[in-house]
């Protein structure tokens, strides 16, 4: 059975990134939605021999790609908005932990930021405007 939320997680991703940025991208930025939107996290899991399990987000995380462009003016929208958010730069490849991955953000301007992804989280009609423009991942 399928549930309809009235809220979606998404993800959107520049599209020239490697695999295994994206999926390295994709993981830093849903964590950030979890730590400020307590409600979209569920209760934990156990399985059968009683062997416990973090919990997770109550509702799927879709995932689009697009181009520079439609990262930049899915960021805007985003903050227009006010939509919970999250945000990897490109810079953040370069640097080794958290304390440097904050620095390398604070550094630049916010229509500066060289965005390769972006998380959000609201009202599904909100966060479509947001992502107009943008693809499902393939």
């Amino acid at each position: 059975m399928s549930t309809r939320f009235d809220t979606k997680i998404a993800v959107l991703l520049r599209e020239d990134l490697e695999t295994w940025q994206r999926l390295n991208v994709t993981a830093f930025l849903v964590s950030g939605l979890g730590t400020q939107v307590p409600d979209l996290i569920g209760e934990p899991y156990e399985d059968a021999d009683g062997v416990p399990y973090l919990p997770m987000f109550r509702q799927p995380v879709l995932v689009f790609e697009g181009t520079k462009e439609t990262l930049k003016a899915a960021h805007s929208r985003a903050l227009s908005r006010t939509l919970p958010r999250a945000v990897f730069t490109g810079d953040l490849f370069a640097t080794g932990h958290d304390e440097a991955n904050r620095a390398a953000v604070r550094a630049v301007g916010t229509p500066d930021l060289d965005l390769v992804g972006l998380a959000v989280h609201g009202p599904r009609n909100a966060v479509d405007k947001v992502l107009k423009g943008a693809r499902m991942h393939p």
